[in-house]
């Protein structure tokens, strides 16, 4: 007898966004009845930090999701001040029980089994763990969840209490956004809409001046780069802007031409790396850039398999800021007492117009190579860019004069900006001599200008 057709009750492969937005819907009703929340119930901190208590003890699980909804669209809704006194209430209310803790760790010594070791692990927790990962379930939480650590750094400096709240709510991020949940795409004109105007808002480096400005840096000499996440699957996490050349970079103006002749790329030689962007102050701390940089440098070379040479061009973002603080005897420095004497007579010297002026290229440079090579905190360089791109096995090559002449690239550092070359043969061993030794690996040259500084005290 021919057997039946499996009935078509069960349906495989509905989207988890569904079975939420269903769960969500029910969930809206039960907590309606039960407890009377509804958005409007929900406002100020105080209300919100109850709430926010009455979700880490919640146990139905779609009514859960409904109040964790009504938490982030609450939060969303308090001002600059409010938020403060709802990150406030989390440091005082949802950090670690200390009675509880010790109670737990006491009967773990009395009776060392895996049931006391649960306790005193879920005792260790801090109540804000839970509450964040309860937030996380709704759907498109975790970009919320992301912009609300961004206006938690905002008042980290002013209330010192909130660093506890934001390290456990990094330790979340950190295990949310693993290398392995990243995707690595291409962005190029025919992507969406919606990811082109984010690239316009969140470049951080050279301002894209416009949709114009963005379809020339997405022509056939350029590429660009973004990692992506499967919970914000149209909002880059960080993206690298890159130029194909004949022949390496000095000024960041010829890549960011508008109206410049294309590189034919069949030829070109070098990938010049002149932009890297993070998207989220809310990921602050998380590291993407390092895997980034290699990982386009794999696909261009498969690409391009004519490619010898990966660089970047590189701001400076503490050189001025440091120059300055030493002049006024804010901080210190590793220079000789004679060359710093010397040195201090030429840099008053230098104002606002030190384009015009005919000592700042020769005092300015070896300065520079000085400040990459040898002022250091902990072993590692005190600039952070230089600390990123030497950390990741980079070699610092060559100082340009001049190479960012726009106001802001004046402001950082005199305009002045840098090669870091990536040799992939040579990547872990410098990698690996940064860390271990506190060693900078850099070009004869780059040695030769900082060591002139010294050699010119007599």
């Amino acid at each position: 007898m021919e057997q039946s057709k499996p009935s078509s009750k069960w349906h495989i492969g509905i989207p988890i966004s569904k079975m939420l937005a269903s769960a969500l819907s029910v969930g809206r009703v039960i907590l309606r009845q039960k407890s009377g929340l509804d958005d409007e119930t929900l406002v100020g901190p105080s209300a919100l930090l109850k709430a926010c208590g009455s979700l880490v003890e919640h146990q139905g699980e779609a009514s859960g999701l409904a109040l964790a909804e009504q938490i982030l669209s609450a939060y969303e809704a308090l001002n600059f001040e409010e938020k403060a006194v709802f990150f406030s209430g989390l440091s005082q209310n949802f950090l670690v029980d200390q009675a509880g803790v010790a109670a737990a760790a006491e009967q773990y010594q009395e009776q060392p089994n895996p049931a006391s070791m649960n306790t005193l692990r879920k005792a260790l927790e801090p109540r804000c763990n839970r509450l964040f990962r309860r937030l996380n379930q709704v759907p498109d939480a975790t970009g919320r969840l992301v912009k609300l650590r961004g206006d938690l750094l905002q008042h980290e400096n002013t209330y010192p209490e909130l660093k506890q709240v934001d390290d456990d709510l990094k330790r979340l991020l950190l295990i949310w956004f693993n290398l392995g949940f990243l995707s690595l795409r291409r962005i190029s004109w025919d992507s969406p809409a919606s990811t082109l105007e984010k690239l316009i808002e969140y470049e951080a480096v050279h301002e894209i001046r416009g949709w114009g400005d963005l379809r020339s840096r997405l022509k056939e000499d350029r590429r660009l780069f973004a990692y992506f996440h499967p919970a914000m699957p149209d909002d880059p996490i960080i993206f690298v802007q890159v130029a194909l050349r004949d022949g390496g970079s000095s000024a960041v103006g010829p890549l960011v031409q508008e109206d410049r002749i294309l590189e034919d790329t069949a030829n070109t030689n070098t990938a010049t790396f002149y932009s890297i962007s993070n998207c989220h102050k809310g990921l602050r701390g998380i590291s993407f850039g390092n895997f980034l940089i290699k990982q386009v440098a794999s696909e261009l070379r498969s690409e391009f398999p004519h490619l010898t040479r990966f660089e970047t061009l590189s701001p400076i973002p503490g050189f001025r800021a440091w120059v300055t603080a030493s002049l006024k005897g804010a901080t210190t420095h590793t220079l000789p007492t004679p060359v710093w004497d010397r040195l201090e007579t030429y840099l008053e010297d230098i104002d606002d117009d030190f384009d015009a002026n005919p000592l700042a290229r020769d005092t300015l440079l070896p300065l520079c190579a000085h400040y990459l090579t040898h002022e250091k905190k902990h072993q590692l360089p005190i600039d952070p860019v230089a600390k990123f791109h030497l950390g990741n096995g980079a070699l610092l090559d060559k100082i340009h004069w001049r190479g960012d002449e726009s106001e802001r690239g004046k402001e950082l550092s005199y305009g002045v900006m840098v090669n870091y070359v990536y040799e992939p043969e040579e990547i872990e061993n410098r990698h690996e001599a940064f860390f271990s030794e506190g060693r900078i690996a850099s070009s004869a040259a780059v040695k030769d200008l900082a060591d002139s500084l010294i050699g010119q005290s007599g």
